[in-house]
């Protein structure tokens, strides 16, 4: 599906998103000519009051005061989206919403199952409870962006695809085919000796299916050789000079994953560049 409507989140509280987020998500916009929404809402924090006391605490003071912190970095995000958007000379909307800390990721997924890609990003300091939401609840692929500070500007030079032979990695080639065909190179990598594959069907096969898009293909085969899958994804794409990563998420039950760990759960704690995830 051609990627033509792109929604962008933008977290206001505790912290707000890195301005250089909006960057890289209206850099990739103008790859596509798509029209791209932001939405960034007011969190009110909800503070029980029978854990303090309001003879002590100004209780109402203190979430009223967060409330504030939190509209105005929304607002400032916001400006700063539509500006940057306006420059690149993109269709664009502001979306501001106003709900209580913990509807904040119903909130995002409501409005990224009406988009055909949601661009969330993952914070360092804490951990990835919207991405996931938005990645698990939307329907809809989503690009994860890391909150580091990276060195280039988003590019689709060389994309690598994490290949499986699973349903979700077969899901995220399909969600991600406008991105395939407009990266100058893309490097399909299957790792073996990590688990049994269950089928034989080359990764050459799935070259040819993107060859046949006008994909410029490469298949890599990595030996995981004892290590975890997202250490050995992580190596491949940093050795490969990647600028993005395809893969399906969660292959296994989520809750073997939570147990175990796995590809999904490493790499989006600390992903090491924009991936593309696909559930």
């Amino acid at each position: 599906m051609p990627i033509k409507d792109i929604l962008l989140t933008l977290t206001s509280y505790p912290e707000p998103t890195p301005v250089s987020i909006i960057g890289d998500a209206v850099a990739f916009a103008s790859l596509f000519g798509a029209h791209i929404a932001a939405i960034a809402c007011e969190a009110r924090v909800e503070i029980p009051g029978t854990f303090l006391s309001s003879s002590l605490v100004d209780v109402a003071g203190i979430a009223a005061a967060e409330a504030r912190k939190s509209l105005k970095n929304a607002e400032d995000l916001l400006a700063s989206f539509e500006s940057a958007a306006e420059k690149a000379g993109l269709i664009h909307e502001k979306i501001l919403e106003r709900c209580v800390t913990y509807k904040v990721s119903d909130t995002f997924v409501e409005y990224a199952r009406l988009r055909d890609l949601t661009i969330v990003s993952v914070p360092e300091s804490y951990d990835q409870w919207y991405a996931e939401a938005v990645i698990f609840g939307s329907g809809k692929p989503t690009l994860v962006l890391p909150e580091r500070p990276r060195t280039k500007s988003f590019e689709l030079n060389t994309v690598v695809v994490a290949w499986d032979f699973s349903r979700t990695a077969a899901r995220a080639i399909a969600d991600a085919m406008s991105v395939l065909e407009k990266a100058k190179r893309v490097r399909v990598v299957t790792v073996f000796n990590e688990k049994a594959l269950g089928t034989t069907h080359s990764a050459e096969e799935v070259a040819k299916n993107l060859s046949r898009h006008g994909v410029d293909v490469t298949v890599d085969k990595v030996d995981a050789a004892a290590r975890p899958i997202g250490e050995v994804l992580e190596s491949h794409v940093a050795s490969c000079g990647a600028d993005v990563l395809v893969m399906g998420a969660y292959g296994q039950s989520r809750l073997r994953e939570f147990i175990l760990g796995g590809a999904t759960r490493s790499l989006l704690a600390r992903p090491p560049l924009p991936i593309l995830f696909s559930h």
